[in-house]
């Protein structure tokens, strides 16, 4: 887990207090989780996901950490040390190496921290913050250990990498970390004061007139009482939304054959996302995520056939190939979109009964000799199907197939034309 994430929650630990460095107590025996503070939790977890340990050695250690068997802990510049009482009489002596920082990065790492005002004053104060895990990590160091940086090692005769003495050790650190966090930076290689030294000297030293915003007076701030009694301010106005959408993230090369993704599919279907989501800033009142699978795939046909295009183009094809239909049943589908939209495209194959006064408008349309059956009235290779928004939609008949051909219309009752609603 990086630093970043783990400093997103550090505030559901209790606070560190820091003390002077020197041996921990024994730990008491029980069941109560290792680490109760930010930084002995981020020990944990880095200790049980990140330092590459023997996963099968963690649990005895959790046991032999709570039963009270380690004695005092030692924490030095990239040494842990402490006697831990196994089944002889003797106990057992457990060394536990930690890499440290050499002194060009704990440069690195003293300028990173030079440069976070609050982080500074925070440790200039005696706290070390959780945010300092993210300075650090900015420069690609990490206080916490990963992988190899960890090596246990004890005078028992087994044989693992930790043994569960040394892994015993290792989880009390965590509590070393709850009463004084500052233990972290020692085992990196530089203690407390060496630490607060330097960043002083970085805020009072040469150049301090270029770092002037590191000793600029804090703000005062406005107290609660002043701030309800003042007058709101307009809010700002909302920044108008682009011309056209932006394009997807160029990418170096397409996906080989072989590979799953497709790079040009996902390429298509960002571009159709920045489109929906720039119609949604201009005012339009659907994202397309209500759609089902068939209505969402002949939207997407819809943009890739010309005005009065009723033929297939490649783009269609290639889209119709993916989606495993058939390019003149797309591209049908397309037509009906274009046409209606949902209504539109429920007219290619729902048939039903809107009343004869209804179909009577249409029949009144077309002309002598039109026919009409359910919601579709038909004249020669014309035909209008009635779909449930209220609209005709116009059909042609073209190699056998009726095509959708054209936008819907509101046709006026006859009444309105001094006529009756027969159907004769």
């Amino acid at each position: 887990m990086s630093a970043t994430r783990r400093s997103s929650s550090f505030s559901q630990y209790p606070k560190a207090q820091p003390r002077r460095p020197g041996p921990s107590a024994p730990r008491a025996s029980g069941r109560s989780p290792f680490g109760s503070t930010w930084w002995g939790q981020a020990w944990v977890e880095a200790l049980e996901q990140r330092a590459r340990l023997d996963t099968n050695r963690l649990p005895r250690g959790r046991s032999y950490a709570r039963s009270g068997a380690v004695g005092a802990l030692s924490l030095d510049a990239g040494r842990i040390s402490a006697k831990v009482q196994g089944s002889r009489t003797n106990p057992y002596a457990v060394t536990v190496r930690v890499r440290t920082f050499d002194d060009d990065e704990w440069t690195a790492v003293l300028d990173a921290l030079a440069g976070e005002i609050g982080h500074t004053a925070a440790l200039l104060d005696g706290e070390l913050s959780p945010g300092i895990a993210s300075d650090v990590e900015s420069i690609g160091l990490d206080l916490l250990p990963g992988p190899g940086e960890i090596q246990p090692r004890c005078t028992c005769p087994d044989w693992a990498d930790p043994c569960k003495h040394a892994a015993a050790v290792c989880y009390l650190v965590a509590d070393e970390l709850d009463r004084d966090p500052f233990g972290l930076l020692r085992l990196r290689g530089r203690s407390r004061d060496e630490v607060l030294a330097a960043l002083r000297a970085r805020r009072d030293g040469p150049g301090a007139a270029d770092r002037a915003i590191v000793t600029r007076p804090v703000d005062a701030g406005v107290r609660a009482r002043d701030a309800w009694r003042r007058t709101p301010a307009a809010p700002p106005a909302l920044p108008l939304p682009p011309e056209r959408p932006g394009g997807p993230s160029i990418l170096i090369t397409d996906s080989a054959a072989h590979e799953v993704i497709d790079v040009g599919a996902l390429r298509a279907l960002a571009s159709d996302a920045a489109a929906r989501a720039l119609e949604l800033a201009l005012g339009g009142v659907s994202s397309g995520l209500e759609l089902t699978r068939d209505e969402d795939l002949a939207r997407r046909a819809a943009g890739l056939i010309g005005p009065n295009e009723h033929c297939v183009g490649p783009d269609l094809e290639v889209l119709a190939r993916r989606a495993g239909v058939a390019p003149r049943v797309l591209a049908r589908r397309a037509l009906a979109w274009r046409a209606g939209a949902r209504a539109g495209l429920e007219t290619l194959d729902q048939r039903w009964d809107p009343g004869r006064a209804t179909t009577a408008e249409a029949t009144s349309f077309l002309g002598v000799g039109a026919v009409a059956r359910r919601n579709r009235v038909t004249r020669g290779d014309a035909q209008l199907r009635y779909a449930r928004d209220g609209c005709w939609y116009p059909y042609r008949r073209s190699n056998g197939t009726w095509e959708p051909d054209g936008p819907g219309l509101v046709l006026r009752p006859l009444a309105d034309e001094g006529g009756d609603a027969s159907d004769e």
